[in-house]
């Protein structure tokens, strides 16, 4: 790890040179805020009041001592501070600002239906090794799509395996729901009828961000799945249709929850698109089934709607979505707010189907993943 060359200070920062050439700008409240002396040495949890300093705060002596260390005698609070210079390195945000960002997602369109096994991981390797449960989050976090085959099929098996992740995001839905073709159904999933690509709960505030469909009985005819990557779709219209990316990523849409058992009223306004800080695919918002009546200004409405279908009709054409067919014992997992899914019809009559569903947060997920990494 490169070492501290020389030190100056200005108005707001201590500007420090390092042995490679690199320079790094430390605001003297940053530095100040992230005192070791700051954080509880057992929780972690900084326990330091930034908002006890003034914005006047400032380096009034400095040095490198002679164990490598980062001392500063701060002009407020008789409080000298200790810095270890790797750590001040490895958390440079000037260094970081100047890095370009790579996306973690490997997008996909149709070409992956010929390649169906290379998003396919066998139920005992995840249960029995750590390097097969790396694979299945690795596959979730940067394809968004997986499918655990040869699992049991006894009805809540999968939580087994799932449990190596993480713990279960519960709805309403309890846990697992059912998909089955029930009478009266209180939501389109338990019907016989044709699915099109969506994304489960957008009238959620946090809808759940992966899906696990763990298929018990599949010997009804039709009911074929299909999926599509809508970050590959959304990358395709910020290359080619530059107005109705910037109308689905700006002009929030309404969705509201109309299961009629229910005793709450959920509803929530987003865009069809969310980007992160950096310009990335945060998550997509799409159901023609639970989208409510959009009340946008009268001046945006037409192209909202433009948007919209030029969306959906991307999402269910053939270069972008996979359709295949899940057989006993396939879980299906997926990132609920990438990749949508739907199904064919089927016909009740001709034979059973039967999927039970799970939902995870993508913390889990992400989380679990960076921890096995380390």
């Amino acid at each position: 790890m490169p070492s501290i060359s020389k030190i100056e200070k200005d108005e707001n920062n201590l500007n420090i040179k390092w042995s490679d050439g690199e320079v790094s700008s430390f605001n003297y409240l940053w530095l100040r805020d992230n005192c070791p002396t700051a954080h509880d040495k057992d929780s972690n949890h900084r326990m330091f009041n930034i908002l006890d300093v003034s914005t006047n705060l400032n380096a009034e002596n400095f040095k490198v001592n002679n164990d490598g260390k980062l001392v500063i005698k701060w002009s407020e609070g008789n409080h000298v501070s200790y810095y270890d210079t790797d750590w001040l390195r490895k958390n440079c945000y000037t260094l970081k600002n100047k890095k370009k960002y790579i996306s973690p997602y490997q997008l996909w369109d149709n070409s992956l239906e010929k390649e169906i096994d290379s998003i396919c991981i066998e139920h005992d390797e995840i249960l029995n090794t750590e390097k097969g449960l790396i694979k299945w989050l690795e596959l979730l976090h940067h394809k968004g799509i997986a499918i655990v085959k040869n699992s049991p099929t006894e009805k809540k098996s999968a939580f087994k395996v799932l449990n190596r992740i993480s713990h279960i995001r519960q709805t309403f839905f309890d846990t697992p729901f059912e998909v089955i073709n029930i009478p009266k159904p209180n939501n389109s999933a338990y019907t016989a009828h044709e699915l099109k690509n969506h994304m489960d709960l957008p009238w959620f505030e946090n809808p759940p961000g992966y899906q696990f469909l763990h298929c018990l009985i599949n010997s009804a005819k039709g009911g074929d799945s299909s999926a599509v990557d809508a970050f590959k779709v959304a990358d395709f219209l910020r290359d080619n249709e530059k107005e109705i990316f910037e109308t689905l990523v700006t002009i929030p849409l309404k969705f509201r929850d109309k299961d009629y058992t229910q005793e709450a009223h959920r509803s929530f306004y987003a865009p069809a698109l969310s980007l992160t800080k950096d310009g990335d695919f945060n998550d997509i918002r799409f159901s023609v089934a639970t989208m409510d009546a959009l009340d946008c200004h009268p001046s945006e409405m037409d192209r909202v709607y433009k948007a919209h279908h030029k969306l959906g009709n991307l999402l269910h054409d053939d270069k972008f979505q996979i359709k295949f067919r899940l057989e006993p014992g396939d879980i299906f997992s997926f990132n609920n707010r990438r990749v949508l899914h739907g199904r064919t019809a089927f016909d009740p009559n001709s034979g059973h189907r039967h999927l039970q569903g799970y939902y995870m947060d993508r913390d889990e997920i992400i989380g679990r993943l960076n921890y096995l990494k380390k």
